[in-house]
């Protein structure tokens, strides 16, 4: 047998990678009224999935639904090959631990500094002191806000804010991150900030994402851009390539209307799909 076809043969022994998060035909509503209907899709290790749709669409349910904050009415949510649909929460605790959120609004508790937001999670698992603060300033300094510390939320912009929430939700090293609408209601100056903190703890750390965005824009932007360690910030890809690991959702009505790569999405021939993202 020749070197190139041990090699082939070995690659199609290997099975692939089972997914981080699958979703399979998850419905919920409130009040009567359907949110999610019938969603499926699966995310693979390393993927960052972005999820877009109108307003109102159940983006932020899914998220909740992803983390084990609400049960699905129907179908079943497996995260880290377990099933948590009908976890009790005592269950689902010790997995939930190897997620980070970044919710809407940052959600920062204003009565605390910086240090002791961004240090909650691990306070609360009693680690020791000293790793509290040696992984707090790692954290803080991935946001380049080490200087915040001893600061309140009151006293940080909107954008800071949002980045200290980014440093609140890796603190742990999370092997699955969601992000709610991080860039929601910043301008396009902070939005980009924050987009490329984004990219650059997908290209450094590799961590799976699953990200709702009301913005087109930094949508893409994710899936033309890399971060490059060497220049400290991100750039577009060469050759007008996109971000391989970088997919979307589209939601509409509570359903799934795209699955995709960020070339199907462009070239997708779907009328809505074409006017949404026109």
């Amino acid at each position: 047998m020749s070197a190139d076809a041990a090699v082939e043969q070995q690659a199609i022994a290997q099975p692939a990678a089972a997914p981080v998060v699958v979703f399979d035909r998850v419905a919920i509503g409130f009040n009567g009224k359907q949110v999610l209907d019938g969603i499926s899709f699966t995310v693979a290790p390393g993927e960052t999935r972005v999820i877009l749709g109108p307003a109102g669409c159940g983006k932020s349910v899914l998220l909740k639904l992803a983390n084990g904050l609400l049960k699905p009415d129907s179908g079943t949510i497996t995260i880290f090959g377990e099933e948590i649909s009908h976890m009790h929460e005592r269950q689902i605790y010790p997995l939930r631990a190897r997620v980070g959120m970044v919710f809407q609004e940052s959600a920062l508790f204003d009565s605390l500094t910086v240090r002791d937001n961004v240090a909650y999670r691990l306070q609360e698992e009693k680690v020791a002191s000293d790793e509290i603060e040696k992984r707090v300033q790692e954290a803080l300094s991935f946001v380049e806000l080490e200087h915040t510390v001893d600061k309140f939320p009151a006293e940080l912009s909107g954008g800071m804010r949002r980045r200290v929430a980014i440093a609140r939700a890796i603190i742990n090293k999370p092997d699955l991150l969601l992000y709610d609408s991080p860039t929601g209601g910043l301008d396009p100056i902070t939005s980009t900030t924050i987009v490329e903190l984004i990219v650059k703890q997908r290209d450094v750390f590799h961590t799976t994402s699953l990200l709702v965005t009301h913005r087109i824009q930094d949508a893409f932007t994710l899936a033309t851009n890399e971060y490059d360690l060497k220049q400290g910030k991100m750039v577009p890809l060469p050759n007008n390539s996109l971000e391989a690991s970088t997919r979307f959702l589209v939601l509409n009505e509570g359903r799934v209307v795209f699955d995709g790569s960020t070339q199907e999405l462009v070239r997708s021939e779907d009328p809505w799909v074409r006017e949404y993202l026109s």
